[in-house]
């Protein structure tokens, strides 16, 4: 048994948070929570009553290994980002390529309290290792663009040697886009994660030439299209983006098993737009938070995400009662960890995972910080360099800038020199 002491603690079921201790049992999972210093157990960590415990947080939607693409080809439309700096990059990469830009994102995310990630990418065993080794949790996919029975058949070969992994692991198929992948392919795709009990994970409506496609080239409406290719009833189904999504049709994705990845910064740095966030709200959708990749953001802070999300779509409705921090924040932990496959994983509550995010407020910004008002310091006053631990399954992965299951040196140094060969390439 493990303890994390006399720490302010919060969750999006919260109204209010309280000092406590969570008490972690040896299979990661919290077992209960006391009041300060009196759980029983070894000290992980002692916040002396001046640390804020909340959830993990979750990057719903990334491509981690775009991390040694970060800076090619800035201020871009998508399209001819895509076709004229990424995709002629990515044919370039190597396994140990992927290996290492996915290490150095692990990196990123953990000193950021980012305890769970959705990847979508190739090399894919590559990632799962790693991911392993960090003792961070991930939901995995290889990326399928075109239709290729091959790539197909490597997804499916990873689901069949990770999902579950663990307990940290979950897979799923990941087609690109509408605009890549066919028809007939998707339905193939659709009906292979039927098959094997797995989500799927899709780049959805992120543009508005996309919504065009829908209804002049395949003339039909976007939710008609996922439903006829069978997505909506998948395991888990996460629509990256939604951008366009019609604010009609949201009603029809208030499924349990269906997340929206609203990715803020990465749309507005591409010109892509903004997404309804307030009517998926008001329609009681779930929708959670990503970052998209290092090559497009380019950042992997959850914490930008979340005060981005907050402050955009209050302005944009002139509405300052739009997307409340509460709200992203359940977005940024909960809402992401459900939409992921983890279903135990997000709130601080007995039998959840313990993963946990430990915010210093022992800072200037957190004055006036107290149990009423954690949501609203966290998303508007906070940011990822306050996060002072970062916790997986009861695990410590950092603490006070120490990362205790990753190299830093040898991880930057070895990223580095694979960034100067894909350049030299």
């Amino acid at each position: 048994m493990s303890v994390i002491r006399n720490v302010l603690i919060w969750d999006s079921e919260r109204v209010d948070a309280e000092y406590g201790d969570i008490a972690i049992d040896d299979a990661g999972s919290i077992s209960s929570i006391t009041p300060p210093n009196e759980a029983s157990g070894d000290t992980l960590f002692d916040g002396h009553g001046r640390a804020l415990a909340m959830p993990g947080l979750v990057n719903a939607h990334t491509h981690v290994s775009m991390t040694l693409l970060r800076g090619l080809g800035e201020e871009l439309p998508l399209m001819e980002w895509l076709k004229t700096r990424i995709f002629p990059v990515e044919d370039r990469l190597t396994a140990a390529h992927i290996r290492s830009g996915a290490e150095l994102a692990m990196l990123e995310m953990i000193a950021g309290g980012v305890t769970c990630f959705a990847d979508m990418y190739f090399f894919m065993k590559e990632v799962a290792d790693a991911v392993i080794t960090s003792g961070m949790r991930a939901a995995l996919c290889r990326g399928l663009p075109g239709d290729d029975q091959s790539k197909l058949d490597e997804n499916i070969a990873l689901a069949k040697e990770f999902n579950g992994r663990e307990g940290r692991i979950t897979v799923q198929l990941g087609p690109h886009a509408p605009y890549t992948v066919p028809r007939d392919a998707l339905k193939r795709i659709s009906k292979a994660a039927h098959e094997h009990n797995i989500g799927v994970h899709f780049h959805w409506l992120e543009t508005k030439g996309e919504l065009e496609m829908f209804k002049n080239e395949y003339k039909i409406a976007p939710v008609d299209y996922l439903e006829d290719a069978g997505l909506l009833d998948v395991h888990e189904l996460l629509l990256a983006h939604s951008v366009w999504f019609p604010e009609e049709e949201l009603h029809r994705v208030k499924r349990d098993n269906v997340t929206l990845v609203h990715c803020p910064k990465s749309n507005l740095k591409l010109g892509s737009g903004y997404a309804p966030v307030k009517e998926m709200i008001d329609a009681d959708v779930n929708v959670a938070l990503g970052t998209d990749g290092a090559a497009s953001n380019n950042r992997l802070d959850i914490w930008d995400e979340m005060r981005t999300c907050a402050l955009m779509h209050k302005g944009y409705r002139t509405d300052p009662t739009i997307a409340s921090a509460r709200d992203v924040l359940k977005m940024a932990t909960v809402n992401g960890a459900r939409g992921l496959g983890f279903k135990n994983t997000g709130l601080i509550r007995e039998r959840y995972t313990a993963d946990i995010a430990i915010v210093n407020l022992d800072r200037p910004q957190y004055v006036g910080c107290d149990r009423t008002n954690v949501p609203e310091f966290v998303v508007y006053a906070g940011s990822s360099r306050d996060v002072t631990a970062t916790v997986v399954s009861g695990r410590l992965l950092y603490k006070d800038g120490e990362y205790l299951t990753l190299d830093p040196q040898e991880i930057i140094k070895t990223a580095s020199r694979h960034r100067t060969e894909i350049i030299d390439r």
